[in-house]
């Protein structure tokens, strides 16, 4: 089976999925980075479709960025100026075409982590 990326967002915060929290995919080579997806959370903080799906997943260096401060700010989380969090940009390597990348983010106001998951 062709591999694929998946990602979700959890809003450690509240103990909830982060809906509507956007993101979008970067394919990085050298200095140049190419946009590939962009797309929402739904309600249960995850995309409704692979951010990469199968055909289009290779091996590589990828980067999500997570828009967490728009987030944060829709939340009422934001609670100061400049935000602590803003853009959250996540950069991992690809080295297995054929399976299935599962990057998350949890993240708080003032925090995150990542993991690859399954």
């Amino acid at each position: 089976m062709a591999g694929y990326l998946t990602t979700h967002v959890l809003d450690t915060a509240h103990g909830c999925p982060a809906e509507g929290l956007k993101i979008t995919l970067f394919e990085l080579s050298g200095e140049n980075r190419r946009k590939l997806a962009e797309m929402t959370t739904n309600s249960d903080g995850r995309t409704n479709s692979p951010i990469l799906p199968q055909g289009a997943f290779k091996t590589g260096i990828y980067e999500l960025v997570f828009f967490a401060g728009a987030y944060l700010r829709a939340t009422g989380q934001a609670v100061e100026d400049p935000l602590f969090l803003d853009q959250v940009p996540i950069r991992f390597g690809v080295s297995d075409d054929q399976a299935h990348y599962h990057v998350p983010l949890l993240l708080s106001p003032f925090g995150y982590s990542t993991y690859r998951g399954s």
